[in-house]
């Protein structure tokens, strides 16, 4: 394989990342969400939107997307604070919904736990500065 060839992922849950946000305001999850849509094809509606949920618990939002066709770049997206998002899937998929965020936002890693097949990764997202 040349060096400048990314390897293709064949079809099935190994293209699909999960992505777990919270700690944030919903208008920030629904930024990244739909920037994440706009890239990926996904489990949940366009009109499915993060909602604040009242109580004393952490909300959590969760939704999958399949990383394995990109549909079109993602132009940059303002948020009002950093987002931390917690990504799960497989290290092709992982390093792919990466990508596709940099279009979007400012993406620093904060950390990363291997497993054999998967990958987890602890992502910040900021408002890229142009």
């Amino acid at each position: 394989m040349k060096s400048s060839q990314k390897p293709k992922a064949s079809h099935g849950a190994d293209t699909e990342v999960t992505v777990e946000i919270s700690g944030c305001e919903a208008k920030d999850a629904d930024a990244v969400f739909g920037a994440l849509r706009t890239v990926f094809a996904s489990d949940r509606a366009p009109d499915d939107r993060p909602e604040e949920v009242a109580g004393a618990r952490p909300t959590v939002w969760c939704s999958t997307f399949d990383v394995s066709e990109v549909r079109k770049k993602a132009g940059p997206t303002r948020l009002t604070k950093p987002v931390t998002a917690d990504i799960q899937g497989g290290y092709w998929a992982v390093a792919r919904l990466q990508e596709g965020l940099t279009g979007a936002f400012a993406v620093e890693v904060l950390g990363t736990a291997a497993g054999d097949q998967e990958q987890e990764a602890q992502l910040r997202l900021d408002t890229r500065r142009v």
